[in-house]
């Protein structure tokens, strides 16, 4: 029992005795390091058949930001792809948000995205609903 206290009492030290502050005033070496410790990257992918879209979710999983580009597969895989996003993000509690043509920003929970892009077609609809 002693020796189960000792491991979980170097922990809490270990913790404890960083302040916030120790965080945000790392060097951009330090930052690089820490962020790959805790998933703070941004993957670009373009998926070339629907098998690759576990690679996208196992990207999310450890807590990094996909930009999923689905031009170079067919509408039918890019269908599935989607669905199959949007299950794990749903599982994750994160989001997915349409950047442009068949391209999509994937986010795990830890990432918050503001904004938001508006489509050329939802624009063009827009003016001539003002026209009228």
């Amino acid at each position: 029992m002693a020796l189960f206290k000792n491991l979980f009492k170097d922990n809490e030290d270990d913790l404890s005795g960083t302040s916030e502050d120790e965080f945000y005033n790392l060097n951009e070496g330090d930052a690089l390091k820490e962020a790959d410790k805790i998933g703070n990257k941004m993957i670009l992918l373009e998926p070339r058949a629907y098998s690759e879209s576990q690679q996208i979710a196992d990207h999310l999983k450890n807590r990094n930001s996909v930009v999923v580009n689905l031009k170079r597969v067919t509408s039918d895989q890019a269908k599935r792809i989607i669905d199959f996003l949007s299950g794990c993000i749903y599982a994750i509690g994160g989001t997915m948000q349409k950047i442009g043509v068949g391209i999509y920003l994937c986010t795990p929970n830890n990432v918050n995205v503001q904004g938001k892009i508006s489509d050329e077609v939802e624009k063009n609809k827009t003016e001539e609903e003002e026209e009228w």
